[in-house]
């Protein structure tokens, strides 16, 4: 699901190709969507890049290609914009219930709730309900309340995470530097990333050299949870 900025933009940049045949520039879709910068442009064409909805040509100045439209339609002025809180959505009224022990006698296990998808890479629209649980060992957990995240993207390789994964979070809205946390970033947007603390910024780290280490005030970045353990199926 694209966030409704995301959405805009892409569907700016494809009406712009069909009149034209020539994508708009920076500064036309900063002033078609009201932001406030061309950073904000560049940072949801990454994102749309990396969801695999556009293309940037190479060698090629303002050179970008439409790949595909969201299967839904665009939102419409009477439907809800979509807020990825995770503190503030349902997890805040899911309490991780007591182990229950199998009938074999085996270890308990806890029923962790599954909120959505989260990128780890570019910041994308992530953490909307809850849609299933899944069963984990105590062992696995630290004390509090959880959630789990299903994992898009490849910025957190080289901390052993890897697109596919589901990672479990200890939901708490501080963290250490060091930490690797979901940040929320502008009240809008979510991504897994090590938090570093630069004086009064905040800087938001991959584990991938292809991507940049993004810097924040204080104030734009919101902690969701801090990363406690990872499943993987193979």
């Amino acid at each position: 699901m694209l966030t409704r900025k995301q959405n805009e933009l892409l569907r700016f940049i494809h009406e712009r190709l069909k009149e034209t045949g020539v994508p708009p520039s920076f500064d036309e879709m900063k002033d078609a969507l009201d932001l406030r910068s061309k950073s904000g442009i560049h940072r949801l064409i990454m994102a749309l890049e990396e969801r695999g909805f556009i293309r940037r040509l190479p060698n090629r100045a303002r050179a970008l290609e439409v790949i595909k439209l969201p299967e839904a339609s665009t939102p419409g002025p009477s439907r809800a914009r979509f807020s990825p809180s995770v503190i503030e959505g349902n997890l805040g009224r899911v309490r991780t219930p007591a182990p229950a022990a199998h009938e074999d006698d085996g270890p308990a296990h806890v029923s962790i709730p599954v909120m959505g998808r989260i990128a780890a890479g570019t910041p994308i629209s992530a953490i909307q309900s809850r849609s299933h649980t899944i069963p984990m060992p105590p062992d696995f957990l630290s004390s509090g309340e959880h959630y789990a995240l299903e994992i898009r993207g490849d910025s957190m390789i080289e901390a052993g995470i890897f697109e596919g994964d589901t990672v479990i979070v200890k939901k708490q809205d501080t963290a250490d530097s060091g930490d690797i946390v979901v940040a929320l970033i502008d009240d809008e947007e979510a991504t897994l990333k090590r938090l570093r603390k630069r004086g009064a910024s905040i800087a938001l780290e991959a584990a991938n050299p292809a991507y940049e280490t993004r810097i924040f005030g204080p104030d734009r970045v919101r902690i969701q949870g801090k990363l406690v353990s990872l499943l993987r199926k193979y």
